[in-house]
């Protein structure tokens, strides 16, 4: 036995091997394995072996001690949980033996948790669960769960739908209090509402939308004049109707967006809003903010004026019917249509192609890019994939929307107020210099642009679109840039070629553009607008991003489900995206993406961070917008990932020499 004296040395130098220890702060990065690493504040990856990892959660902030192993390599070592953000996940339940576990979900937790006896809630083995995290495994590698609901068994229709929203902590419910708010509003506030205000109710206002839209927030009109047109852009008013920084206006930052999920959408403003009293809706008085616009015959923008406004439409139009208006055809529809509309419809299209030919001259255009529309079952699962092409109508309304946003912009900017605008740093920091270098190897011609400019950038974008070079240099430039930013301040948006840019256009769908409005009201008719915080701007940027990725994975959830059914034939496609072990190849007849490994291809592949080329044996080289055919072989069920062979053995570019 130690005697005391032993136990207060062992003691002390337990306290200086504390002491002098060396921690390191960072973020754990979960891979698709049992390890990780922890992206260390220094900047470093530090290898996280199986035993650590079954310590943590993907995103915890811990603190590692660094050791070395018998191999030479370092290793990190947990010593200190900081903070977890990870406190909901949806997972499987799975029963092993006595003991009852969830397999979760969520991309790196690779490992399962106990759920306690009294915390399973009823559920069943295979059922999806929403849960919480009960226990931190930090301690000892065991964590623990409990459920929060039982959401339903795999084969329950609309289950991928259910899993989503609880997976990206979706709300469905609205509170009691907005459900307050919005009861108490009827038709009767618009009357009211309605003194005061400019009448254009006999104004040719038309709605263009597709036939299944309800929530219409936005209708047009126009008419000549002797320098151009006067273009008339009314948008929805929600924000008459409802009190300033109320439950539902609340709820609506909370949502941040509408998400069109396939089958069934989740609003940001309740049904009885968004797609009743103010929707735009044919032949009914609602509440509007009108931009009445000169544009100039050589589509620039000349006076522009905001007012609030009683409109009514005057019809509730498909794209595909103002296409054939356009386009001059003749049938029961079109020709049942008001003189008065039908000429608003004409002068709509040469405003509209005036505008589009200035931001092509002296702008940025988004290329366009081939639109598909998913048919679902009676299961809620895709029955169908269409396409569904852009045409003159869409390219009309889009010029429209850009032209009030501007004006939008720019009333703000004018107004020495708060503002709310959308900016654009153009490419990313990290990307420069390997734009750089790719410019000065394959189009020399460029390389002194200084890309981080806006004029350069819009510069470069431009010179790039038709230029004859060995790679793809525009798709290339595209996947190198930043995101969209939300600022209080104007600042470029070079993604459009714009010095300055907001949205207004959609105020019953997004809340950027329902606070845009807030923000109009108080500047130009001393309304009331309770402005953002910086923490409130971060977390509508970080909503509106985690609505887009939920759309985006029940998407391609419906999609891995359908995939089977493409059978053993080739498709033609492009290589849409590239990475180190593969690439991603669209479907020219579905826009179904799919992935191919080059581990299912002869030979060692190089990839090439620069030119984002993939370059194998004998020259055989892998490279964005490449045509190739491919065959479907199968869906990574836990990634829900379309797999792709190649269908020719020998595909793949050899440029000459």
């Amino acid at each position: 036995m130690l005697n005391a004296d032993a136990l207060t040395q062992l003691r002390q130098l337990k306290t200086d091997i504390e002491a002098n220890k060396v921690v390191f702060p960072g973020t754990v990065k979960a891979t698709n394995g049992r390890f990780g690493f922890v992206a260390l504040d220094d900047g470093r990856d530090l290898y996280l072996p199986q035993d650590q990892m079954q310590r943590v959660l993907p995103g915890d902030r811990i603190e590692v001690t660094e050791h070395e192993g018998d191999n030479g390599k370092t290793y990190g070592q947990v010593d200190r949980l900081l903070e977890s953000p990870l406190k909901t996940f949806v997972g499987r339940y799975k029963v092993r033996g006595k003991g009852h576990f969830v397999a979760p979900e969520t991309p790196g937790l690779n490992h399962w948790l106990f759920i306690p006896p009294k915390q399973r809630a009823g559920a069943e083995p295979g059922d999806f669960i929403y849960c919480k995290i009960g226990r931190h495994p930090v301690k000892d590698g065991k964590g623990q769960a409990s459920v929060i609901r039982r959401l339903g068994k795999p084969d329950q229709v609309g289950i991928e739908r259910a899993v989503t929203v609880a997976q990206f902590d979706l709300s469905e419910d609205w509170p009691d209090a907005a459900r307050k708010e919005f009861e108490a509003v009827d038709e009767s506030r618009i009357d009211a509402l309605a003194e005061g205000r400019s009448d254009r109710s006999d104004d040719p206002f038309v709605t263009i939308d597709s036939p299944s839209t309800q929530d219409m927030d936005d209708a047009l009109c126009a008419v000549p004049n002797a320098t151009g047109w006067t273009l008339s852009v009314a948008i929805a008013d929600p924000t008459a109707l409802l009190p300033v920084d109320g439950a539902v206006e609340r709820e609506a930052r909370q949502r941040a967006t509408a998400i069109y999920f396939p089958g069934e959408p989740r609003p940001m403003l309740h049904d009885a809003v968004s797609t009743g009293l103010c929707s735009l809706v044919p032949d009914a008085r609602r509440l509007a903010i009108v931009c009445d616009i000169q544009v100039n015959n050589d589509g620039s923008l000349g006076e522009f004026k905001l007012s609030e406004a009683i409109i009514r439409s005057h019809g509730k139009l498909s794209y595909d019917l103002v296409d054939g208006v356009i386009a001059g055809r003749s049938d029961d529809d079109i020709n049942a249509l008001p003189e008065a509309v039908s000429a608003s419809l004409d002068q709509l299209h040469q405003a509209a192609s005036a505008l589009r030919r200035w931001r092509d001259s002296n702008a940025l255009l988004s290329p366009d890019r081939p639109e598909f529309r998913l048919r679902l079952d009676d299961q809620r699962h895709i029955r169908l994939i269409e396409p569904s092409p852009q045409n003159e109508a869409h390219r009309v309304v889009e010029e429209c929307m850009v032209a009030a946003n501007r004006c939008a912009a720019s009333a703000l900017q004018n107004s020495g107020n708060a503002g709310l605008f959308i900016t654009h740093p153009g490419l990313r920091d990290d990307r420069t210099d390997n734009i750089k270098s790719l410019l000065t190897q394959y189009a020399p011609e460029l390389a002194d642009i200084d890309v981080t400019s806006p004029d350069g950038f819009r510069r470069l974008m431009t010179e790039t679109e038709s230029l004859d070079a060995e790679v793809p240099i525009k798709s290339i430039l595209t996947r190198q840039l930043a995101r969209a930013e939300l600022s209080f301040d104007a600042a470029p948006h070079q993604g459009m070629g714009l010095a300055a840019y907001t949205t207004f256009t959609s105020p019953l769908r997004k809340y950027t553009d329902f606070m845009v409005h807030r923000l109009l009201r108080a500047a130009l008719w001393n309304g009331q607008a309770k402005p953002l915080d910086a923490s409130q701007l971060e977390a509508l940027q970080e909503g509106q991003i985690n609505a887009r990725r939920a759309a985006n994975n029940l998407e391609q959830w419906l999609k891995s489900l359908y995939a089977p059914q493409l059978g053993d034939g080739v498709y033609s496609g492009v290589i849409s995206r590239t990475t180190s072990a593969g690439f991603f190849v669209r479907l020219d007849d579905n826009g179904i993406e799919g992935y191919v490994s080059t581990r299912d291809m002869t030979g060692k592949y190089s990839f090439d961070p620069i030119t984002l080329r993939l370059t194998g044996p004998d020259n055989r080289i892998f490279q964005l917008d490449q045509a190739v055919n491919i065959r479907f072989t199968g869906v990574d069920k836990e990634k829900r990932q379309i797999l792709f062979q190649l269908a020719d053995a020998e595909s793949g570019s050899k440029p000459e020499g």
